[in-house]
């Protein structure tokens, strides 16, 4: 059984894809790379995926989808960063009211650093063929008020990326990823 983390690598058309998506490629490693250095092993399988060909209509998406929905059955959620990593407010999800209720427990579990809203739906180019088979999703949601300023420009560079804001998406991730993938039982459908 599968959860699924990701990010993807594409707006470098201009500037340097830093902050999108390199961010949310960069905490969906970070979050791995937690839970291994705390020597958590939970129960399913945490995979990180980086996706390539977003902005090329989500080529590398439907590849993969492709290589692995006779095993859909076995991803409990999906899960995707493409909003930039400025200071986190919660999660968007979709799945069920069983799933969201799980959701909204695991999410009070970050009340120390006022991440705990989880909105209507989740968003994600990269995960949208597992969601509309029924795999439940959640992508980051965060402080977009400066992210149209760098989104496919040149100042889109590594100095867009505040460190604290980004350990704080990460903390999100990491929790989020662990937590489901350490349950008895995974999200309904």
């Amino acid at each position: 059984q599968i959860v699924l983390v990701s990010g993807h690598l594409d707006s470098w058309d201009v500037g340097q894809g830093a902050m999108d998506d390199g961010g949310g490629a960069f905490i969906s490693w970070e979050a791995l790379s937690l839970i291994k250095d705390l020597g958590l092993r939970p129960k399913r399988t945490l995979r990180l995926v980086l996706w390539t060909a977003e902005e090329q209509g989500g080529i590398g998406a439907e590849q993969y989808y492709q290589l692995h929905k006779e095993n859909i059955s076995n991803f409990d959620i999906v899960m995707e960063s493409d909003e930039g990593t400025f200071k986190p407010s919660g999660l968007g999800f979709t799945g069920n009211a069983k799933a969201r209720d799980i959701v909204n427990e695991i999410m009070t579990l970050l009340l120390p650093i006022n991440v705990t809203d989880v909105y209507d739906n989740a968003d994600g180019t990269d995960i949208d063929y597992w969601m509309r088979d029924g795999v439940p999703g959640a992508s980051l949601r965060d402080d977009l008020s400066k992210y149209f300023w760098f989104h496919h420009s040149q100042g889109d560079t590594m100095t867009v990326q505040d460190p604290n804001q980004m350990n704080l998406c990460a903390a999100v991730w990491t929790v989020v990823s662990y937590v489901i993938a350490d349950m008895e039982e995974m999200l309904p459908r």
